[in-house]
């Protein structure tokens, strides 16, 4: 106790910077959503002078006239196959480069690491022209398709390197009791994935959800497009009106956080269930 207590003074300044730290990173999403909040007399106040009043009105104007409802749904629309389907093949892709044999597997991996350093801008012409041929283009499977193709490799590598980390004696004595493959990844593996699964939607929620250039090129139909491009638009009509733009930001921006906490909290529990297993 007496040790505990001489290192708790060495603890404080510690503590304080981490203090520091979370004020900083909270910062500029808090003066974001005070700006929304305010009236453009409000801005030409200041940048950090409280409204007279909330307006919430800011918000259902960017909802409405800036088509942020629209834009928000098809988001949401892309999103969602493309984290499930993405995390669900990096599963299983990532199972078979961990621990089968298979033919060329070095080559193929290298070959998945080369392909995810290639930008976008490499091959969004090609892409674009593809999708033209097969009539796609101005639907969601032109937002959907060439994300999960993105997005695959890294999910791969991401769940082989973290399948890779297990303790090899799980492993075998499920194989030693007869479980099957499917048994021992879903018996097994998955159990104890829970945090690499968690972290690995974190990201691909957080890249698909702010994909830009793909939108742009792919889709001209503005019932189609995802909030980074409607907001793009919107921008330009409404580059005058501070708030409103800023409501329109906050829209875009206020999911990413709501949902880094969930998975944050999924990722904790997740840790906790591998650890008691």
């Amino acid at each position: 106790m007496a040790a505990s207590s001489r290192n708790l003074p060495s603890l404080l300044p510690l503590r304080g910077l981490l203090w520091l730290f979370a004020l900083l990173a909270v910062s500029p999403f808090a003066l974001l959503l005070l700006t929304a909040l305010k009236s453009q007399k409000d801005v030409l106040a200041g940048a950090f002078a409280l409204p007279q009043q909330p307006h919430f009105e800011n918000f259902v104007r960017a909802w409405i006239d800036g088509h942020f409802g629209t834009y928000f749904f098809n988001s949401v629309l892309v999103v969602l196959p493309v984290v499930v389907v993405s995390v669900m093949l990096g599963i299983l892709s990532g199972f078979a480069f961990a621990f089968l044999t298979l033919p060329f597997k070095r080559t193929l991996f290298v070959l998945m690491t080369i392909g995810m350093m290639v930008p976008t801008e490499a091959f969004i012409i090609p892409l674009f022209h593809q999708f033209h041929w097969l009539g796609l283009l101005n639907t969601y499977w032109a937002l959907i398709l060439p994300q999960i193709g993105m997005s695959i490799p890294f999910a791969t590598l991401f769940m082989a390197s973290a399948m890779r980390q297990l303790p090899s004696e799980l492993i075998d004595a499920a194989v030693i009791d007869g479980a099957t493959r499917p048994q021992v990844l879903h018996h097994v593996i998955l159990p104890l994935m829970k945090p690499a699964m968690s972290t690995l939607a974190l990201f691909l929620f957080i890249w698909t959800w702010n994909e830009f250039l793909i939108p742009l090129v792919l889709v001209n139909n503005d019932d189609v497009r995802t909030l980074p491009i409607g907001m793009l638009f919107f921008q330009g009509k409404y580059i005058v009106d501070i708030p409103t733009l800023t409501a329109g930001a906050v829209i875009i921006v206020a999911p990413i956080i709501v949902i880094y906490l969930i998975f944050q909290r999924g990722f904790i529990q997740g840790l906790t269930a591998g650890a008691v297993k």
